[in-house]
Parts: C-alpha cells; structure tokens; sequence
C-alpha cells in the first residue's frame, strides 16, 4: 500500500512532464510552420507581380510634308509633292519587382523594404500613310518614305512628356505596393521602409 502512494506522485509527476512537452513541442512546431508559410506567401505574393505595368497612355498626330523640287535650276515651274502621315504613339511605364530589394525577416515579423526599380519608359510610335501627293515627274521613293517616317516618329518621342510618364507611374507604383503592404499586416509583420520613399506614419 505504501508503495502504491509512492508511486501514484511518480506517475503524476511524469504525466505532468509528458504533457508539458507535448504541449512545447507542439507549440514549437505550429510557431517553425506559420514563420515558413508568412515567407512564402510574401515572396510569392511579389514573384507573381514579376514586371509590372503601370501606366500606359496613347498619343496621335498628324503630320504634313510637302516636298518642294526645283527644275532645270528653277527654268521651270516648281514640283511639289505632298505626303500627310498619321501617328499613333503607345507610351508604357513598368517596373521590374525582380530588380526589388525587400528582406523578410520571418523572427521579428518584419518586411524590410530596402530598394526599389527603376522605372523603365517604353514608347512605341506607329506611323500610316494617309494620303499622296506627287507627279509622274518627281515621286516619293524609299528613301523619302523613311526619312518621312523617321521625321514623324521622332516627333512622336518628344511628344511624350517622360518627366511626368515617370512621376505618374512612381506615385501608381506605391499604390500598387498598398497590396503587399496589406498581406503583410494582414500577417502581423510591420513594414520598414530604408528607401525614404512610403509615408511612415500609413505603414
């Protein structure tokens, strides 16, 4: 009988460990795989994003040539010939989120923000013939389709304001990011910014 109570504190003195344990390692191992599946979803979340496009605007023009053509060193009547183009010009401005630096330190919960891209400006003028205008005496050939051509799309590059492309599409960029920012709190991490560029107090 003696040894009986002796052993009963034993006993529940061991259960009480092995539940203690059971309850640590459990604990453990549900803290070792949420910290993995935060890293995951984070940097998924941006791999998805890859190259993105955030700005896109449309320009056109219309541009006239005439071409002026002097005969026997002006003997004769002037040639004209007249050509008109028209120019649809696609402006896009993107950003490469592979060229982003960000680090997640899974420990403390925290999304560090450390560069950003730079924005890349892609302009892509297309130019049509609308109408011609010459005589049997003085044609526009090749040559003068190129130079006409490469006239108008230079037109439609200084056309395109670039400083502005830029600044719109930086300010549509930080919204875009809102949705990262939104997944990590929605996580519990903070965000720190060592780029100068969020406002720190809606982080």
């Amino acid at each position: 009988m003696k040894t009986n109570q002796k052993l009963i504190p034993f006993a529940l003195g061991a259960l009480a460990m092995l539940l203690i344990f059971l309850v640590w390692r459990g604990l453990t191992v549900k803290t070792e795989d949420q910290v993995q599946n935060d890293y995951y979803i984070i940097t998924n979340q941006i791999r998805k994003m890859n190259k993105m496009v955030v700005m896109e605007q449309d320009f056109s023009s219309i541009q006239k040539t005439k071409v002026t053509s002097k005969l026997l060193g002006g003997m004769l009547p002037n040639i004209e010939k007249e050509l008109i183009t028209f120019t649809k010009t696609n402006a896009q401005v993107s950003y490469d989120l592979n060229k982003m630096k960000i680090e997640v330190d899974s420990i403390n919960k925290k999304l560090i923000i450390k560069e950003l891209p730079n924005a890349d400006i892609r302009i892509t003028p297309s130019v049509e013939i609308q109408s011609l205008d010459d005589s049997f005496f003085d044609r526009f050939d090749q040559k003068d389709f190129q130079k006409i051509t490469k006239s108008a799309k230079d037109n439609a590059y200084k056309v395109v304001n670039q400083e502005r492309l830029r600044s719109e599409g930086r300010k549509q960029l930080l919204e875009n990011l809102d949705n990262i920012f939104v997944l990590a709190k929605a996580l519990n991490y903070t965000i720190e910014d060592r780029t100068g560029t969020f406002d720190t107090s809606k982080l």
